[in-house]
């Protein structure tokens, strides 16, 4: 490619859509949860279109795009640490993305919790003795599975199942926020994993093996502004 080819390549524009919205995130079982977990008016979606094909390979020059254009930088909500939300309102100094796995199209990946004294056939959670991680109440089974090594059932899932985007979703509800009030049974949990998960990513049938095959892409940013560090939520992006 010629230096003049190179230059007169397009970036990645942006368009936001605010009139796209989650139903699964609006729907009043969701938001009755979302209150009971500590987590109500602190989660969001936000949709925004763009203009060229992606290919994978052009994840770190996407992302950059992405955050420095002016349509995001007015319109991307972050919420603060006070717990109020804000625009972006300016451009990044550094951008850090990697591709989050997103391959899971069944609820079934969850059915290993039942078989290990984790969750009993009912669905109600085992309860364990009360115990602490960096300021989390752990106090049954499922949370020791997800946050603790030295659980004896940690092993249930590899960390290749524990970077799988359906598995950190999950694991964002069941933590919940600060004064998060934890389900009695796994339905809950199971039931708004699996309604958010649905809405958010795109699936197609394999020509060849006919089998479901997830299309979407989504990825873990971190983006900092001058001297000072944000978290973007996961963004996801459909081809």
């Amino acid at each position: 490619m010629s230096a003049g080819d190179e230059g007169s390549e397009r970036r990645f524009a942006f368009r936001y859509l605010p009139q796209k919205t989650l139903p699964s995130l609006e729907s009043r079982d969701t938001q009755g949860r979302l209150r009971k977990w500590s987590m109500h008016g602190r989660i969001t979606v936000q949709a925004f279109s763009f203009d060229q094909h992606f290919k994978t390979y052009q994840k770190d020059e996407f992302v950059e795009a992405f955050f420095n254009d002016p349509n995001v930088s007015a319109n991307l909500k972050l919420l603060t640490a006070s717990g109020q939300w804000t625009t972006l309102g300016t451009k990044v100094k550094k951008i850090e993305a990697t591709v989050v796995p997103c391959t899971q199209v069944s609820m079934s990946f969850f059915d290993r919790l039942y078989s290990e004294e984790v969750v009993r056939e009912t669905g109600h959670i085992v309860k364990c003795y009360d115990d602490y991680y960096d300021g989390i109440p752990i106090s049954d089974e499922l949370r020791k599975v997800l946050l603790l090594e030295d659980s004896d059932h940690f092993d249930l899932f590899s960390q290749s199942n524990r970077e799988e985007f359906l598995f950190c979703l999950f694991k964002h509800l069941c933590l919940g926020g600060t004064l998060c009030q934890f389900e009695d049974v796994l339905g809950p949990y199971l039931e708004t994993t699996k309604a958010l998960y649905k809405d958010l990513v795109s699936v197609q049938k394999d020509p060849v093996t006919k089998e479901i095959i997830i299309t979407s892409t989504v990825f873990k940013v971190s983006a900092y502004v001058s001297i000072n560090f944000l978290a973007t939520a996961p963004i996801h992006h459909e081809s």
